[in-house]
């Protein structure tokens, strides 16, 4: 089996707490009508709008990560009889900064130690990748960081997955590609990639076309997953 030379991760939900936006403005001055809901929306949010991207690329109605994630939240602030358009707004701001998971520098350190080639390939548009790296203080750590804009449709269409192969320069077998999203990792394990599942929820595993090669409950583990690769 050819060596790992990249680790390529996947953004929301991977490296990025999708969950924070609604946690911290349920703490925030004048939330406390919807503080204690704030775990259903943050939940509903995210579905739709995961939902609306596979939608969207199935019906060949493409547009970018940013309109699905406005429209996932009006679903779901609709859904919690929440029409504030204050909140809205709020909640769309510390989109824009999310924090990474605790243990994501010291790994992500770790595999640069290892001489790992490090990327990030998303569904998230290039702005919003650029700010959420900077806001979590990760700038400069990525080699390249990888939107589906550029294949003009979201995961897990394949196209998205050769933009790996496109940047790096190399087969699927030498990338590493970690996701928290299960369909995603089956996906890019049917494409060739070597594949890790960050099972952060303890969910079953999804039923798909393919299925990855290794599972871990966070990212802490993975650089001494890589030296065992």
């Amino acid at each position: 089996m050819a060596r790992i030379e990249a680790c390529i991760f996947d953004a929301y939900g991977t490296l990025f707490d999708v969950g924070a936006a609604a946690r911290i403005a349920a703490g925030e001055p004048g939330a406390e009508g919807w503080a204690a809901t704030w775990p259903q929306i943050a939940a509903d949010w995210r579905r739709k709008q995961l939902e609306y991207s596979w939608l969207r690329a199935v019906a060949g109605h493409h547009c970018d990560f940013w309109q699905v994630t406005q429209d996932g939240l009006d679903w779901a602030l609709e859904a919690a009889g929440l029409a504030d358009p204050a909140l809205r707004a709020r909640l769309l701001a510390l989109y824009w900064e999310l924090a990474a998971f605790p243990e994501v520098p010291g790994m992500l350190q770790a595999l640069r130690v290892r001489g790992m080639r490090l990327g990030i390939l998303s569904n998230g548009s290039p702005g919003m990748l650029r700010g959420a790296v900077d806001s979590a203080g990760l700038r400069g750590v990525f080699e390249c960081l990888l939107s589906v804009e550029s294949a003009g449709v979201f995961k897990p269409h394949a196209r998205v997955y050769d933009l790996v192969g496109e940047a790096l320069g190399l087969a699927p077998g030498q990338v590493l590609f970690v996701s928290s999203n299960g369909w995603d990792a089956c996906a890019a394990a049917a494409y060739g990639f070597r594949t890790v599942w960050v099972n952060r929820d303890g969910a079953p595993m999804d039923r798909l076309f393919g299925s990855p090669g290794h599972v871990l409950g966070d990212l802490g583990g993975l650089p001494a997953l890589v030296d065992g690769a």
